[in-house]
């Protein structure tokens, strides 16, 4: 019986961890650094939106 839950529980527990991989917001974390870098190679195969992102960085970083 427990070996029933806890399959259902892996099986749950990925699916959402595999869906926390999308396409990250411009906000402070992301625009600084690091994160700045990991959050580009998001945007790698799409341009347009990549540079949106690093517009998106530009006007916080201005006003903060």
């Amino acid at each position: 019986m427990n070996l029933k839950y806890s399959a259902v529980g892996i099986v749950m527990l990925s699916s959402v961890l595999i869906g926390c991989d999308s396409v990250p917001e411009a906000d402070a974390v992301n625009c600084a650094g690091r994160g700045m870098e990991k959050a580009l190679t998001a945007f790698k195969n799409d341009e347009a939106k990549r540079q949106e992102f690093i517009n998106k960085c530009e006007e916080i970083n201005k006003a903060n």
